[in-house]
């Protein structure tokens, strides 16, 4: 089974940057979209970003629009999200998905950390 696996997390003061990276073990992503989600402990699992198969569309949940965004590189198999101006409430456990072929396909999540 396919497996996605994310990277770039990391520790990040107020107003800094962060690129996600996530990127499938298999070259199956071209044809599906991916979204982002993000959790917290003790929290539901909640959506943040979005982006359609081909690369044209994307989605952003409110708090994040106009900071965050979701792009696909075809050529190097990964999905991105550009992370600006972030803020502490943007901590989370961060994870890529996407469903094929009747299977939702989780990565095992990257750590963003937000200091004030």
């Amino acid at each position: 089974q396919v497996q996605l696996k994310e990277s770039g997390g990391g520790l990040v003061q107020a107003g800094g940057s962060l690129r996600l990276s996530c990127a499938p073990s298999e070259p199956t992503f071209s044809n599906y979209s991916v979204t982002w989600y993000r959790q917290t402990p003790g929290a539901e699992r909640e959506f943040v970003a979005a982006i359609n198969w081909n690369g044209d569309r994307s989605y952003y949940e409110d708090n994040v629009k106009g900071r965050f965004t979701a792009s696909r590189d075809y050529a190097k198999n990964t999905v991105y999200l550009q992370m600006n101006s972030l803020k502490p409430e943007d901590t989370a456990v961060y994870y890529c998905y996407f469903y094929t072929s009747g299977y939702d396909i989780w990565g095992q999540g990257t750590q963003v950390t937000v200091s004030e």
